[in-house]
This record gives structure tokens, C-alpha cells and sequence, in this order.
């Protein structure tokens, strides 16, 4: 194989991999949650079991917490800020999450759910 040619191969192979990256970030489902004294919208979200998704969580208020004891997951969320949860959900149910950063009067109330339909 001749120089040039190696190089268009190699080119060529670079783009499909870069593009099959893409591909499934695209396919990937993204949620957004925000979070504010005291509450997330949406409190309740539904997903698909087995179906990968991104939690897309923002604030403008303050710092908040996002804790979900049944995945394991605890994060903080930022002002001005997206932090990013990946979950893939195996089962159907109900999986709660909370704001577990004290945030004033109310704050005990500042949960939602995740409903994992089948």
C-alpha cells in the first residue's frame, strides 16, 4: 500500500470511529432536572428499563445535593453549572432521589422519583 493510500485509509477509519462516538451520545437519552428551594422539576421522571440515560442536573439558586441511595449515587449540584449522572436503570420500579445539602425550611421536602417502566 502506498503512502497516500495508508493515510486515506487511516483517515477514513479515524471518521467512522469519531462518528460511531457521536452516534451513541446521540442515542443516548438526557433528562433534565432542576433543582430550587425546595424542589426538583420535574419530581417525577419515567425511563425505560435497560435504556441508558443521562441526568442533567442544574440549579441557579445554590448548591444542592442529588443523593439516590438505591444506584448508589450522591453528587452535588452547582450554580451555573451541569453535572451529569449516567444511570442505566436494570429493573422496573420506583428508585427515589433527595436533596441531601441542608437548604433552609422545607428542605425535607425536596425529593423526586425515578419511574422504571418495563
Amino acid at each position: 500500500m502506498q503512502p497516500l493510500q495508508r493515510r486515506i485509509l487511516l483517515l477514513t477509519a479515524a471518521t467512522i470511529a469519531v462518528g460511531a462516538v457521536g452516534l451513541a451520545r446521540a442515542s443516548t437519552n438526557e433528562i433534565r432536572i432542576s433543582a430550587k428551594k425546595f424542589a426538583f422539576t420535574p419530581a417525577e421522571v419515567r425511563l425505560k428499563a435497560g435504556q441508558p440515560v443521562v441526568l442533567v442536573l442544574t440549579t441557579e439558586d445554590r448548591v444542592h445535593g442529588f443523593k439516590m441511595p438505591q444506584l448508589g449515587i450522591r453528587t452535588e449540584i452547582v450554580p451555573g453549572q451541569e453535572t451529569r449522572v449516567e444511570i442505566t436503570p436494570e429493573k422496573p420500579g420506583r428508585i427515589s432521589f433527595f436533596c441531601d445539602v441542608f437548604c433552609g425550611d422545607g428542605h425535607e421536602e425536596m425529593d423526586g422519583t425515578l419511574v422504571v417502566e418495563a
